[in-house]
Order: structure tokens, then sequence, then C-alpha cells
């Protein structure tokens, strides 16, 4: 029976997607074959010998040690799009949040004590703001949230310019054909009233947002960032704040350089926190270790390529390798020199890291594992069935 260890609280309904004749599931497993986690810090933890796979019910990775479970074999999936419409949504209300000054608003209002009817038609204006429609929205990044985000503004009656240099075919198949495509995110920064960051935290695009980058903005640009704190240096945007280039800064990821700031609205990581994507997010990681475990095939993994192969009835290994030359003939040949004979092979690579899927109808012994574990490049092979 394989375990699965919980570093967090996950949606039952996630959980109840294992079939529980096959798995264990509990958050006191000492060495799990799998674990399922949310925000759980894992970057100091120690992994035993049997855990295959990591799953992450959300998108982002950066509580997980990624390069180091690649090289020790580990998967690690998360779940794109799974909790696309839930950060849509807080989006759409950052826009507003950022247009008009509702939250302040708010505090106003719950400080009037007598005659408030009056006293709202003449201290109101103070809070007044502009419309959404006829502005110009960049959206830097257009994969699931953030194409989801350029079609809901474009839907409100925004022009709306977008940037990903990586995006996908599917992705773009879903656009607005009303939406630009930006070569470069300068266009955004130079055109755009407002810029919607939906992209990754990586080396690349830490502080993108910075003293440079401002300015060569409109001045009075309002920022919205649900994405990742470390995508906004907050020493210069509170600058640019302070001066008056950026009107308004909507954040999900609030730090104690952003709170209590004016000019900052900060939400307290509200973006995935619906019911409905906590249970998409769960469900969406329960089958992907569940193919993983039970088949091999690996789908939306951060540091393994995705890879499947049918169904069959025969034996199937997972070899985990480095993507290197003549990794293809060493497997088939340590399989072939030990009277395997390989039926469906399905090979795939990403950036340093590979898969390969065998099923052969002659079961691989413990000897051809280790004669292929041994191989140089070869990271973990993993006998299914």
């Amino acid at each position: 029976m394989a375990q699965i260890k919980l570093l967090n609280k996950i949606a039952p309904v996630g959980v109840n997607s294992f079939d529980h004749d096959k798995y264990e599931i509990s958050t006191d497993i000492a060495d799990p074959d799998a674990i399922m986690v949310r925000s759980a810090a894992m970057h100091d933890m120690e992994f035993g010998a049997n855990l295959r796979a990591i799953a992450r019910c959300g998108a982002g990775v950066n509580n997980i040690p990624v390069d180091k479970c690649a090289e020790q074999g580990i998967v690690v999936f998360n779940t794109p799009g799974a909790n696309a419409n839930g950060v849509k949504e807080l989006a759409v209300a950052a826009l507003l949040l950022a247009s008009r000054n509702i939250v302040g608003g708010i505090e106003w209002a719950n400080t009037l004590e007598s005659d408030v009817a009056k006293s709202v038609e003449k201290g109101k204006s103070a809070y007044a703001g502009c419309e959404l429609a006829g502005k110009t929205l960049g959206v830097i990044g257009l994969g699931a949230i953030g194409g989801m985000v350029a079609n809901a503004a474009a839907s409100l009656g925004m022009k709306v310019i977008g940037c990903d240099p990586y995006i996908t075919v599917n992705a773009a198949w879903h656009l607005s054909r009303s939406i630009k495509q930006a070569a470069t995110y300068e266009e955004i920064f130079k055109e755009c009233d407002y810029i919607s960051l939906h992209v990754p935290a990586t080396k690349e695009t830490k502080n993108m947002i910075n003293t440079g980058t401002i300015s060569m903005m409109k001045r009075g640009v309002k920022i919205i960032n649900l994405a990742r704190a470390d995508l906004v240096c907050a020493s210069d945007l509170k600058e640019a704040l302070a001066d008056g280039h950026v009107s308004a800064y909507v954040t999900d990821f609030p730090t104690e350089e952003t709170v209590r700031t004016s000019g900052i609205i900060t939400i307290p990581h509200l973006g995935a926190s619906t019911a409905e994507s906590e249970d998409n997010c769960a469900v969406m990681a329960a089958h992907e270790l569940t193919d993983y475990l039970e088949n091999g095939n690996i789908t939306n993994s951060v540091n393994f390529p995705s890879v499947s192969l049918p169904a069959s009835d025969g034996h199937r290994l997972v070899i985990l390798h480095k993507n290197i030359p003549n990794m293809i003939s060493t497997i088939t040949g340590s399989l072939s020199e030990k009277g395997v004979n390989i039926d469906n092979m399905a090979n795939r690579s990403k950036g340093d890291f590979a898969c390969t899927l065998v099923d052969a109808s002659v079961e691989a012994d413990a000897e051809t594992i280790e004669k292929i574990s041994a191989c140089e490049g070869i990271i973990r092979v993993i006998k299914i069935k």
C-alpha cells in the first residue's frame, strides 16, 4: 500500500480521490511514497528513500526545493490552471480597488457617527476615482491566470496588451482576438495605465518592477501583483508612490515593507483561497500522483518532462536521468544484455533532466535494475509493475 503524507490541510474531495484500498493517507507518515503540500516550507526537510513525488496543490513551487528533488529523482508536480478562476476574479477586484478608493472610503464611512447620510454626500468626493473602460491594461504573463485576466479586462471595456515570451499554443488559442500582443515588457511599461503581473518568481523575474522599469511607465500607473512579492522591489515602489509616478499598488503578498503604506492595498494572499480553487487543486494533485505512482506517467511536473505511455499488460520501468547524450542506447543496451525485450518506450526531456518509460513483456529483476542504476547519468529507476 502506497503512503501519502499531507503537509497541510488538503481539501477532502482531493484526499477522497485516492483509492483507499491502495493508499494510506496521513499527516504522520515518516517515510512516504508521496507528499501533498500547499504552503508548508520544505527547503529544510530531509527526504526519505521511498519518496517518489511531491504534489503542490497550487501553481507556485517556491516552497519546494525543486532542484534538489530533481537530483534525487523526486518528481515535483503543480496544478496549473486549477485555481485560475479564483485568482482572475480577485484580479478584477484589484483593478477596481486600484481605480477607486473603495478601501479608504469604507474606512472613512465607518468613522461617521451622526447625520451619516449628509456627511457621506459632503465628503465622498475625497474617495472618487476613475472607470476601467477605455483604459489600457498590460498583462505580463499569459498563462492560465494571465490569459483569463486579459479576457476579463477586455470584456470590461479595457484595451488590453499582453506579453509572454513563453506563451503556449494552447494559451494563445484562448485569448480574445481584441488583445494586442507586445513583443517586449518595455512596450507594456510605456503604453499602459494599469499593469498586472502573472509570472512565476524566478531569478529572471525577481524585482522586475524596479526604479528602472518604473521610469518607463506612465505617470500615475497602477500596478497589480497577485503573483509573488519578489517580482516587485518594495523600496523602489514606495519611492515611486511617494513622488506620484505610481498612483496605486495592489498586492496579494503583504510584507513588512508594504503593510500600512499609503497607496498600497495589501490583500492577505486570498487569490486561490476559495472553496472551489482548493477543491480543484486537491483533485488535480491527487490525479497527478495516482497516475505517476500507478502508471509512471508524468503530467504538470516542474522539474521533469511530461511523458506517458498507454496502459499495458506488461511490466513498466520509470527511468529518471540526466539529459545527456547516449542515454537511450545505455538504457536499451542494459536491458538487452539482461534479455529484456522492449515492447514500447517513450522518452522526453526538460532542461537538464529527462525521463524514459519502458514497457516490456519480461519483468526486470533486481540485478537488471541495479545495472541500469549504476550507469552514468541515471538518477533513479522505479519499477511500476
